[in-house]
């Protein structure tokens, strides 16, 4: 049986090979629904298979983008990586999705991986402290996004949250129960503390102070997340310990929920818990946990279609950071302090 063409859909049309082209690479600026309509059914009733190879070789197109994620675990990758992939499927662009593990090396590999096989465009939520894996890809106008984190001295198109909005917003459903004695608990801020970390601890020294109230250096605490419950332990068994805790992301979350599971701790009533990342489990959780959430699911759309555009124009955008609103999701493990008898 004769394989059919591109110009056997264009004869059947009645239409040019070019507005063929055209429709089966989604420009329809200048067609008429009567004309896509049209292609669409002789291409049905043919049962035409364009030779997808064939145009990616001709356009220089692969019709794929990669996706490094820096911790597939967190629930902000989960719900970017599932709005970025719905929406770039729609414009016939397919996903490969690698996991760095916060490790820059894995990341540099992941990179030269895709590139070699000549993805269209990166989306990455950086691992890395250092520009020059980062600054090779913008001298190359390769298509770049960063998610939820920064990089020093590289500028190229970035979302993320407001992060010190998030903890101030925390700090002041804390205070308006009443609480003073509030604590944070982060994972490692390390010499390179990446973007959110940082942001999060900076935020509540900020926020404390706007309050009036105290920095305290044993409230302030960054713990690898096998040391979470150590550092539980420490705060509560500090002479005036912390009546609330602000948990500064989902993995930190589910590890104090687990500890206070352990050791009938109760939340609200001994301790006050706000945590930032809605994860899905704090939902579930009794009581449910109050938290600040990130629009995940939104930011991933918007670096899908930012992601559209630079693969389409790379001159149409100039370098931006994009910072989105948190807001209160408001839970039941909040309620003021208990007061010594």
């Amino acid at each position: 049986m004769k394989k059919l063409t591109i110009e056997d859909v264009a004869k059947k049309a009645g239409v040019s090979k070019s507005t063929v082209s055209q429709f089966l690479n989604k420009r329809f600026k200048y067609m008429s629904e009567a004309t896509k309509n049209r292609i669409a059914e002789v291409i049905d009733e043919l049962n035409y298979q364009p030779n997808g190879l064939a145009r990616s070789l001709k356009q220089n197109r692969t019709h794929m983008v990669g996706i490094i994620v820096a911790n597939i675990d967190y629930s902000l990758s989960i719900q970017c990586i599932r709005a970025i992939e719905n929406e770039l499927q729609r414009h016939g662009i397919q996903v490969i999705i690698c996991n760095s593990d916060e490790n820059a090396d894995k990341e540099n590999t992941y990179v030269e991986t895709l590139v070699a096989r000549q993805v269209d465009g990166l989306i990455i939520f950086p691992a890395g402290d250092q520009p020059a894996p980062y600054t090779r890809l913008i001298e190359a106008e390769y298509p770049l996004v960063f998610m939820d984190r920064l990089v020093d001295g590289i500028t190229t198109q970035s979302l993320l949250l407001d992060n010190e909005m998030a903890v101030k917003t925390a700090i002041r459903e804390l205070t308006g129960h009443g609480h003073e004695a509030i604590a944070i608990l982060s994972l490692p801020l390390g010499v390179h503390a990446i973007t959110p970390r940082k942001e999060r601890m900076s935020g509540y020294k900020k926020a404390m102070e706007e309050a009036g109230l105290p920095l305290l250096g044993s409230y302030m605490r960054s713990v690898s997340r096998e040391d979470i419950a150590s550092a539980m332990d420490e705060l509560l068994q500090l002479p005036e310990p912390p009546t609330a805790l602000l948990a500064a992301n989902d993995l930190v979350l589910g590890e104090i929920l687990k500890y206070a599971n352990r050791n009938a701790i109760a939340i609200p009533g001994q301790l006050s818990v706000i945590g930032i990342d809605d994860a899905e489990f704090a939902r579930i959780y009794n009581p449910d946990i109050t938290t600040i959430r990130q629009p995940a699911y939104e930011m991933g759309m918007q670096a899908a279609k930012i992601m559209l555009s630079l693969i389409n124009d790379a001159d149409s955008a100039m370098p931006i950071t994009y910072r989105f609103p948190p807001s209160l999701q408001q839970g039941e493990s909040v309620q003021p302090p208990v007061k010594p008898e």
